[in-house]
């Protein structure tokens, strides 16, 4: 093994070195198993409770269509992707 320049010759700093770096690939590695564990068992065991909507069951008169009509139109996406 070459000797390394200045103070990174002393053996204890390449060990001290050498642990830094297999306990943070470990630590990297356990992180990236338990996030892929928690997403995969990050499921819902029963479905959400859907949300009433008063549109599902009341029927708009035609004023009404055309009202929304003319709101949802108001609120296009602007150059920049947002809204105006």
């Amino acid at each position: 093994m070459s000797t390394l320049p200045g103070q990174f010759s002393d053996p204890r700093v390449v060990t001290l070195f050498g642990l830094l770096a297999v306990s943070t690939a470990v630590w990297v590695a356990l992180g990236l198993r338990s996030r892929a564990r928690g997403a995969r068992h990050a499921r819902p065991a029963v479905p959400l409770e859907r949300v009433w909507h008063p549109q599902e069951t009341v029927p708009l008169t035609p004023a009404e269509e055309d009202a929304f009509g003319r709101v949802v139109s108001s609120l296009s996406v602007g150059s920049a992707g947002r809204l105006p």
